[in-house]
């Protein structure tokens, strides 16, 4: 027979791993609910579920509501050139980024594969798209796995009078396809006024349109800056192929140096055209032109990350460039190549205020300066392509 004190005991302990067992049951329901690469984010089945309740709400009470779906771009040909354990790291900072940028009632999962949802409640559409815009933009200087910045499609639906979930899942999915159709980069929100088709203020020219008018601005403004970039361009991709970059990335480089003055069309003709060095006052207007070219590519859908090489084509691999000061791989690769391209053609071209520097001056200058101003293993790139030029008997560009 037990005594009172060891019924007692008993009873306590018996207490105590129901406790424990009800505390392990609530950290397995919440695991399970989480996806395996962010914690941050639910699972498909858990999403599903508060998504059913969520439309019932907003249905029963006359809420706005709105879903989106967003896709890595390129996420196959990242998978094949970094492996797998790569694009999990990726994926994984991806989702945490989403779920940090979101509110916290809003909700995030990952779908499968590389595909997201995030669920808005209380949001109309204007919100909606402002809300992915902000990560669209987040998503371009993340750093994972070793590689900087990832793109995304996103597709957003409103939820109509009468509409149950998995149709509205659908007209998010139909805005994603579209976002892709257009280059990917960028988010498109459901017309459901015309099934299949996305707003036409966000897909109207498409960006190519938009590249060659940006392009014959800046060659009308200033002759010299139209043809320098455009020098620049073929300069860029030889170098982006002998870094061995993709041709996803080969194709966003050679954009991004065609561009990378425009935000010069605001800079003053006494300024641009000034036959003699600038003043400081001039220079601190001049070094302006990365932020407002930025903000002119920027609001064409799908050039997030072209807007974001131009903006960081001034800075130095030492951290003490413009605008933002970064340094080393935290500038964007593209915007190291067109920053050594940039100066070497601008060493050997004459301006109104100096004569052109030889062809050998200007390989000496960027070995000079390579590791301070410039991208080591963009300087040997360069060189190496120069190099080898002159060898074979051609010109430098």
């Amino acid at each position: 027979m037990f005594s009172s004190r060891s019924r007692d005991n008993l009873a306590v302990a018996l207490a105590a791993a129901r406790s424990r067992i009800s505390e392990l049951e609530s950290e397995l329901a919440r695991v399970s609910a989480r996806d395996p690469l962010s914690s941050e984010l639910l699972t498909l089945r858990a999403f599903r579920t508060q998504l059913e309740l969520d439309v019932q709400r907003a249905q029963r009470y006359s809420r706005p509501l709105a879903v989106a779906l967003l896709d890595v771009d390129r996420f196959r040909y990242l998978n094949l050139k970094h492996g797998y354990a790569v694009g999990d790291l990726v994926l994984g900072a991806v989702g945490d980024l989403i779920a940090g940028a979101t509110r916290s009632h809003d909700l995030a999962c990952r779908i499968g594969g590389d595909e997201f949802a995030i669920l808005l409640p209380e949001t109309d559409a204007d919100g909606a798209v402002e809300a992915v815009q902000r990560i669209i933009v987040g998503l371009e200087s993340l750093e994972a796995g070793g590689i900087q910045g990832q793109s995304v499609s996103a597709g957003i639906a409103m939820l109509e009078p009468a509409q149950a979930a998995e149709p509205l899942l659908a007209a998010a999915r139909t805005a994603l396809e579209e976002a892709r159709a257009a280059g990917g980069g960028q988010a498109v929100l459901f017309n459901p006024s015309v099934p299949g088709a996305a707003d036409a203020e966000q897909l109207a020219g498409g960006p190519g349109a938009v590249i060659a008018a940006l392009a014959s601005t800046l060659g009308e403004r200033d002759r010299y800056t139209g043809d320098h970039s455009e020098t620049v361009v073929d300069l860029v991709q030889r170098v982006g192929e002998a870094l061995a970059r993709g041709p996803d990335e080969i194709a966003r480089l050679r954009t991004a140096a065609l561009l990378h003055d425009i935000g010069k069309v605001g800079v003053p003709d006494e300024i641009l055209h000034k036959e003699g060095p600038l003043d400081e006052r001039e220079w601190e207007i001049m070094r302006q032109h990365p932020i407002i070219g930025e903000r002119i590519i920027r609001a064409t859908p799908g050039m997030g990350a072209i807007a974001r090489a131009v903006r960081h084509e001034h800075e130095r691999w030492d951290g003490g460039g413009y605008p933002d000061g970064l340094a080393g791989e935290q500038i964007p690769i593209e915007a190291r190549i067109i920053l050594a391209c940039d100066a070497y053609h601008a060493m050997i071209s004459d301006r109104p205020y100096r004569r052109a520097m030889p062809h050998r001056d200007a390989m000496t200058e960027l070995g000079a300066n390579a590791g301070t101003q410039f991208d080591p293993q963009v300087v040997e790139a360069l060189i190496g392509y120069l190099y080898g030029r002159r060898q074979s008997g051609l010109a430098a560009v």
